[in-house]
C-alpha cells in the first residue's frame, strides 16, 4: 500500500473516531434525542454497516465475535453516551483516550510486563494530568459526566484487549455490534417512558453509528496494513485534539487553561510510555 493512500486512511480514521465526540456531543446538546436512544440508533446503525462492509468485500462473509465483547462494546456506547450529556466534546475525548490507555497498560502491568525509567515518567505524568483535570474548581467537568466516560474508556480498554488476536477484525466487530443490538434493545425497553426522538437527533446517531463507527472502523483497519505499531498507537493520540478543535470551531465550546495543561500532560505521557515500549519491543 502506497505511503500517500496510508496517510489518507489514518487521517479519515482519526476523523471519524473523532466525529463520535462531536456527533453525540451537539445531539445531546442541540437536539431533543434522549441518551438511551442515540447509543441503541448507533449500535443499530454500526450493525448494519458493518454487515454490509462484510458481506460487500471480498473474503468471508460469516461474523464473528463474542457476548462478552458485545458486552464490553454496549457498555462503552452507553456511558458513553450518558457521559456527553454534561461534558464537553475535547474534555470527554479526553477522558475517554486516557481511560482506555490507562486500562490496557493496567492489565499490561498486572499480566507481568515491567516499565522502564521513562514509561514510568510518562505513565506519572498522564495521571497526574488526569487527576488535574478532574480536581474540583470552576472549570472543572462535572463529576458524573467524568466518571461515565471513565467507565466508557475501561469498557473499551476491555474490548480492545479482548479483541487482539481473535482473527479478522472487521468481522469480529461486525458481530460485536450485532449481539450489542440485543443490550441496545434492553436499554431502550427499559427507558423507553423517558425516550424522546426527533429528526435532527435520529440523523446524528445514525451518522455515528454508521460512518462515524462502522465506516470509520473499515478505514482503520484497512490503513492498519499500512502502518507499523508504533505508528498505529501514536497517531491515535490525535484523536482528543482532533475532538478538541472540532468543539471550539463547530461547536463554540470554551478553551481553559486547566484543558490545555491536563492535554498535554496526559497525551504527553502517553506517547512517552507508547513509544518506549514499542522500541524496547
Amino acid at each position: 500500500m502506497s505511503r500517500p493512500r496510508v496517510f489518507i486512511l489514518t487521517l479519515l480514521a482519526m476523523l471519524a473516531f473523532a466525529g463520535n465526540s462531536l456527533l453525540c456531543r451537539v445531539a445531546l446538546k442541540s437536539t431533543g434525542i434522549d441518551a438511551a436512544s442515540f447509543t441503541s440508533i448507533r449500535i443499530i446503525s454500526g450493525a448494519i454497516a458493518l454487515w454490509l462492509i462484510v458481506r460487500l468485500r471480498r473474503g468471508p462473509h460469516d461474523l464473528s465475535g463474542s457476548w462478552p465483547s458485545a458486552l464490553a462494546l454496549f457498555a462503552y456506547a452507553a456511558a458513553f453516551s450518558f457521559s456527553y450529556v454534561s461534558l464537553s466534546a475535547a474534555t470527554g475525548a479526553l477522558l475517554l483516550f486516557g481511560a482506555v490507555q490507562a486500562t490496557m497498560i493496567g492489565v499490561g502491568l498486572w499480566r507481568g510486563e515491567r516499565l522502564r525509567g521513562r514509561q514510568m515518567a510518562g505513565l506519572a505524568c498522564a495521571l497526574g494530568g488526569l487527576v488535574g483535570l478532574l480536581l474540583p474548581g470552576l472549570s472543572a467537568p462535572p463529576l458524573l459526566g467524568s466518571a461515565l466516560m471513565l467507565v466508557a474508556g475501561v469498557a473499551w480498554g476491555v474490548y480492545s484487549l479482548r479483541g487482539r488476536g481473535s482473527g479478522d477484525p472487521l468481522r469480529v466487530t461486525a458481530g460485536n455490534f450485532l449481539r450489542a443490538v440485543v443490550f441496545a434493545a434492553v436499554l431502550s425497553g427499559v427507558t423507553l417512558s423517558w425516550a424522546s426522538l426527533d429528526r435532527s437527533g435520529v440523523g446524528y446517531a445514525m451518522a455515528s453509528g454508521a460512518l462515524a463507527s462502522g465506516v470509520g472502523y473499515a478505514v482503520w483497519y484497512t490503513a492498519l496494513v499500512g502502518l507499523k505499531m508504533t505508528s498505529a498507537a501514536t497517531v491515535q493520540l490525535s484523536v482528543p485534539v482532533i475532538a478538541a478543535v472540532g468543539g471550539i470551531v463547530l461547536l463554540g465550546e470554551p478553551v481553559t487553561l486547566r484543558l490545555v495543561i491536563a492535554s498535554a500532560a496526559i497525551l504527553g505521557g502517553i506517547a512517552l510510555v507508547i513509544v518506549d515500549r514499542q522500541r524496547a519491543g
